[in-house]
């Protein structure tokens, strides 16, 4: 569970409403079932417009990873991959084969048996990097599903907004309904703004973040087993390995 996601959605939302509050305002005051069906209803239908459907329910799929993000670690990869060298040096590639049914992912499975079948080193490398290429090019089009949505929502709460005013304008006989349209022109424009600026962009970024860190694991797990097809001393692979974890603020 990634805590910060969950903590600093709370935190942004409830600033918005605490400030609201302390200007003496109300809480219920932001709340327009109206503004709220114009916004999410349009920028959904935007999204949806310029989406292939796959593209589209995928991106809506990854979103849990901003909160519970991929288990699989660069440590664990490197710990995986140096096994391997030690067992692969001592004792044959042949033996990694026992290997392969218990690996959950995939793309390692099948790595991992191109290894075995004792596959060219470059050539190893080179199928598996357009495979990760295609990959992370489909993750980043799932991606920009919430990039997109955040690009719209501001402008569809624009248009909200004048909807609202619309309205005024037709009502001004009336000023019983003119505090209705009024709300739902500001409303809608906080809701375009907030969700974008408060959801969907920081989701976007979330997940990019994510994706980056998927697609480095990859490429560590390829350069590991390049390291091993080309008889590299466990050792040279695992300080190699090393070099892709994270340094931290202090290098």
């Amino acid at each position: 569970m990634d805590k910060i996601s969950l903590v600093g959605i709370i935190v942004a939302i409830g600033a918005i409403l605490l400030g609201q509050v302390l200007e003496g305002g109300h809480v219920s005051s932001l709340v327009q079932p109206t503004a709220f069906l114009i916004v999410v209803g349009g920028t959904v239908g935007a999204v949806l417009l310029q989406s292939p459907a796959q593209i589209f329910f995928d991106g809506l799929k990854m979103v849990k990873w901003v909160f519970v993000p991929p288990r699989a670690t660069h440590e664990q990869v490197i710990r995986m991959i140096n096994n391997w060298s030690v067992v692969a040096r001592r004792d044959g590639l042949l033996v990694l084969e026992r290997n392969i049914n218990q690996l959950d992912d995939p793309f390692m499975r099948r790595g991992l048996q191109m290894l075995v079948d004792g596959l060219d080193p470059e050539k190893l490398r080179e199928a598996l990097e357009v495979e990760t290429d295609n990959w992370e090019a489909w993750l980043r089009q799932c991606c920009r599903v919430w990039e997109s949505a955040g690009g719209y929502s501001p402008t569809i709460g624009i248009l909200g907004a004048v909807l609202g005013l619309i309205h005024v304008m037709e009502n001004l006989s009336d000023p019983t309904k003119l505090g209705a349209g009024i709300a739902v022109a500001f409303v809608a424009t906080i809701y375009g703004v907030g969700l974008a600026n408060l959801v969907l962009l920081p989701i976007s970024k979330k997940l990019s973040i994510h994706i980056s860190a998927m697609v480095e694991q990859r490429g560590m797990f390829v350069d590991g087993l390049v390291g091993i097809a080309s008889g590299d001393n466990p050792r040279i692979i695992e300080a190699r390995l090393q070099g892709y974890l994270p340094q931290g603020a202090g290098g």
